[in-house]
């Protein structure tokens, strides 16, 4: 069976054609959406999972790759005194509810897509983000497979969705990268063949399908991890064309996304709560890096500094010469217990609070007892402020190859909820008509037409 999937930044989703219309699965309870998340006991867990889930003519191959990594697992699993197939893995919403329990224990990702297009992983990090997509789209599949189970149905091919640019810098290197690994994970995960199409011109497919005439759409997808913009050359005269390449205008792509947005809401919102912008016994600003690197989750170095002895004895350090000590001893709970994850999630429940109200208000409990933070609207666009430019930029990018303005733009991506960010579009381009899509849904409903299409024969 031929599906879309949207592995995506925030949330991955799969759709199937059944009746000649797009159907996407429930993949964790009645949501059509799982959580792009994983926690694990320990990280070498994780490809001990994935050797478990594989089908036995693949372990041995596996085996011999990830050799150390097993070994280590299986003394991870002593140590931490599992029974021997007592699950040590999670997914989606459980990942969550699991990393909330013990956040300062074991490993959490969050958004792993964001790092895998990231320059100079080394072949040890490249074989971690790999188990992990792999761990993730077997349980995707296997959860896709039991609804299909009943029509005598399984998925063998799948169109993937990326990003114009998983990265904003390493070019064609890093998306080669990031398409190798999605490569292998799906065929680990069982695909027989997979396909990959740019997203914002996947969500503007679906959108293609309701359109009465030809009109040349700026297609805006503000996803969790990345913002993608296409100049698209669509309707009832396109939509059947076996070659669209004629179509397709200009794309742009930067790794800039919802993530990034509740970095920044974080940072502004919540961290001169820890002591931001205090000082120093001699006049001096609390140097601003270690409450950067708290929160810089889809920042690999970052989260590996700030969770290093260096930085905890740096705090300390701090801590000695400051003139609100009391708030960097808070700091410090975060590092040390592992809650910079957590702080950006209480900013996304932030950002989407204010999506219909003007101010709201953020408990941070679990840093300290009553502790919470009040943000406005005012806030949020100040604490935004770059990203949106730089979406800005990007929507610029994708129509100076173009050579035209748009008949429309087609807004779409979990991020573009956000008056703000709706706002930022509109202002850029005022008098041209915007259209909002599915938030959500729209990329794996483009996906899955062009899954029918490229399996079936019909390109």
């Amino acid at each position: 069976m031929f599906v879309g999937f949207d592995y995506g930044s925030a949330n991955c989703a799969v759709g199937v054609i059944e009746q000649g219309e797009v159907k996407l699965l429930p993949l964790s309870g009645d949501s059509n959406y799982l959580v792009s998340t994983l926690y694990a006991f320990d990280r070498d867990l994780i490809s001990e999972a994935v050797y478990r889930a594989l089908p036995q003519a693949q372990q041995a191959e596996y085996a011999k790759l990830r050799s150390a990594e097993l070994s280590r697992a299986r003394a991870a699993r002593q140590a931490l005194d599992l029974e021997p197939n007592e699950q040590a893995v999670f997914v989606g919403d459980e990942a969550v509810k699991q990393y909330l329990e013990m956040p300062e224990e074991g490993f959490y990702v969050r958004s792993p897509k964001s790092f895998l297009g990231a320059t100079g992983l080394r072949v040890d990090q490249v074989a971690l983000f790999e188990d992990i997509v792999t761990i993730m789209m077997l349980h995707i599949k296997a959860c896709a497979d039991k609804l299909l189970a009943a029509k005598g149905e399984t998925i063998t091919h799948g169109v993937i969705g990326r990003p114009v640019n998983f990265q904003g810098i390493g070019g064609e290197e890093s998306n080669r990268q990031a398409e190798q690994i999605l490569t292998r994970a799906a065929h680990r995960a069982g695909f027989t063949q997979v396909d990959f199409l740019f997203e914002p011109i996947a969500a503007g497919m679906d959108f293609e399908a309701s359109l009465q005439s030809d009109q040349t759409v700026l297609v805006v997808d503000v996803g969790g991890g990345t913002t993608d913009c296409s100049v698209v050359k669509m309707g009832p005269s396109h939509i059947k064309k076996r070659d669209r390449s004629d179509d397709f205008l200009g794309h742009s792509g930067q790794r800039i996304g919802g993530n990034d947005l509740d970095i920044a809401l974080a940072m502004k919102a919540f961290m001169p709560h820890l002591g931001l912008h205090s000082k120093m016994v001699n006049g001096l600003p609390v140097p601003s890096k270690p409450f950067w690197n708290a929160v810089a989750v889809n920042d690999i170095s970052a989260q590996r500094d700030f969770s290093s002895l260096t930085s905890a004895t740096l705090i300390k350090d701090l801590i000695k010469d400051a003139e609100r000590a009391d708030l960097l001893h808070l700091l410090l709970k975060v590092q040390r217990d592992h809650l910079g994850y957590r702080m950006v999630r209480s900013a996304e429940q932030v950002k989407i609070a204010l999506s219909d109200r003007e101010q709201t208000r953020q408990s941070l409990s679990y840093i300290a007892a009553g502790l919470e933070a009040c943000v406005d609207q005012a806030q949020f666009i100040e604490a935004i402020a770059q990203p949106i430019n730089q979406i800005q930029n990007l929507m610029a990018q994708a129509l100076a190859p173009a050579n035209t303005e748009p008949d429309l733009i087609y807004v779409t991506g979990g991020s573009a909820k956000s008056p703000a960010i709706y706002n930022a579009i509109a202002a850029c381009y005022p008098g041209i008509e915007i259209v909002v899509g599915d938030h959500f849904g729209s990329v794996t409903a483009g996906l899955t037409r062009w899954a029918q299409r490229r399996f079936a024969g019909e390109l």
